[in-house]
């Protein structure tokens, strides 16, 4: 049985279950703390500094802070006020400003603490340095590094470390030289970094984003079709094309987890080249099958799947009856599930009668 704990956040009554933060356990009461560091997927760690509460006189951070009874945990006093402001405006004092060419736009965190903190610009223009602008990783295929945006939260670094388990990034260089990156300063595409996008999509502001980021107009429900696992997709669309994929965070299979080739590996959907129907030589349909000189064989035709099905039924049972089983391989495919390839294999045997019988995978 879920023990439950009764603790007050500003005077209002909230109810947890045991072991939840007095963030999670806020956010999920509708009660909104800022916090840039905080992932659901990642363990705290309370770095950001924006979380801050008083408990019983004392400042506290709400990601590292375990509910219990009968707390009494207070948001908006001024010691809690003032510091948040202070973490805000070191974090932002020298993060590059132009948020209308940002990739994050308005799905930005620091942007929506901003407004709920409150700015004072004349005192972030006293703090700016001059501006250097550090050179932007643009060496991916799929995403683009901007360390000027970046605010240090770790999200990207506990991300690759805690999810992957790649530890293809960390941070590098000390004080105000601090930065993300791969080891010895490389670029992301001489990296260890399998491009997997997920440090990409739990960056909380535009430091990682991914290229030719497109709004989708709406989102539908799919499965991967790269491998048997069946990872849960949401596509993002714009008209009839697919401009951008996430994972389904309810898909069993996932957990909204995707490789590089579910997350960025979509373009072959609306490619000119893909095939949309079966086809078939024009000479096995005017010939039932018979063997005839390569050079006679016509162009290809758009039939339907009973049609296609035939014809490769009746050009299998050619093949056995003038060459013998053996004759026939078959090669099975990743895609497939488990349960697929099984009655490949079955049908292969039993049905051809070959063991001929081979794997893309083994490749």
């Amino acid at each position: 049985m879920v023990n439950k704990i009764s603790f007050t956040i500003d005077g209002q009554e909230i109810f947890a279950t045991e072991g939840m933060s007095v963030l999670d356990a806020a956010l999920e009461n509708n009660i909104y703390i800022p916090n840039l560091c905080h992932h659901p997927d990642l363990k705290p760690v309370g770095v950001c500094r924006l979380c801050g509460i008083e408990n019983e006189g004392r400042m506290q951070m709400a990601c590292i802070t375990p509910v219990a009874n009968d707390l009494k945990i207070l948001t908006n006093t001024p010691q809690v006020v003032e510091s948040r402001k202070i973490s805000l405006e070191l974090l932002i004092a020298n993060h590059n400003m132009e948020c209308l060419s940002c990739a994050r736009g308005n799905d930005c965190e620091l942007l929506k603490i901003s407004s709920f903190v409150g700015v004072d610009q004349l005192r972030i223009n006293q703090m700016r340095k001059p501006l250097v602008l550090a050179p932007i990783d643009n060496s991916n295929p799929f995403f683009l590094f901007d360390p000027n945006k970046c605010v240090l939260c770790g999200i990207c670094v506990r991300t690759c470390e805690e999810i992957q388990g790649r530890q293809a990034i960390d941070f590098i260089n000390r004080g105000y030289g601090t930065t993300i990156g791969p080891f010895g300063g490389e670029s992301f595409k001489d990296s260890i970094c399998e491009s997997c996008g997920e440090c990409v999509v739990r960056c909380p502001v535009g430091a990682l984003a991914v290229k030719n980021y497109r709004e989708p107009s709406y989102e539908v429900e799919s499965v991967c079709s790269y491998c048997g696992v069946g990872c849960g997709l949401i596509l993002g669309v714009q008209g009839n094309e697919i401009v951008n994929v996430r994972g389904n965070r309810d898909a069993k299979t996932n957990n909204g987890e995707l490789c590089v080739k579910g997350r960025f590996g979509y373009k072959f959907v609306d490619h000119p080249d893909r095939l949309t129907q079966p086809k078939v030589r024009q000479y096995l349909l005017e010939n039932d099958g018979v063997r005839i000189d390569k050079a006679d064989r016509g162009e290809w035709v758009d039939v339907d799947w009973e049609t296609a099905i035939d014809v490769v039924s009746k050009k299998f049972s050619t093949i056995k009856k003038e060459s013998g089983s053996d004759a026939i391989g078959v090669l099975a495919s990743a895609k497939c599930t488990n349960e697929e390839n099984y009655l490949f294999q079955k049908f292969a045997r039993q049905i051809i009668g070959t063991h001929s019988v081979d794997h893309c995978a083994r490749l």
